[in-house]
């Protein structure tokens, strides 16, 4: 069985190898009983978005052989979702993050220290 934060930090560096900016990992155990980890960060176009989430798809199945359970959005909504059900990525768009304010919204939650 994977380790959830090891696929959530994979995510991280997946985001980051496709130049994802303001990578924000936040651990929702003890927060939230549908997910233990949500991954957030920002791209600065639709390209960048899409290049983003085929990354994180991409190593997670080569690190850990899984594949998201769903996605939903696409880089014209700036919006994408990939939910591997203990590790929710939210890619967006900046002015989209700003809006919805995940952060905000899970300001309860631990930020993991990542590296890099």
């Amino acid at each position: 069985m994977n380790d959830p934060e090891q696929i959530a930090r994979t995510c991280a560096a997946a985001a980051a190898d496709k130049k994802a900016e303001d990578i924000v990992l936040l651990d929702m155990r003890g927060v939230s009983d549908f997910t233990d980890f949500f991954l957030i960060c920002s791209a600065s176009s639709p390209p960048q978005l899409k290049a983003i989430a085929s990354s994180i798809r991409d190593k997670v199945r080569e690190e850990h052989a899984a594949k998201p359970l769903t996605e939903d959005g696409n880089p014209i909504s700036q919006w994408v979702v990939e939910d591997y059900g203990s590790v929710i990525c939210h890619l967006f768009i900046d002015a989209r993050r700003s809006f919805y304010d995940l952060e905000g919204l899970w300001n309860d939650a631990r930020r993991v220290e990542l590296e890099g």
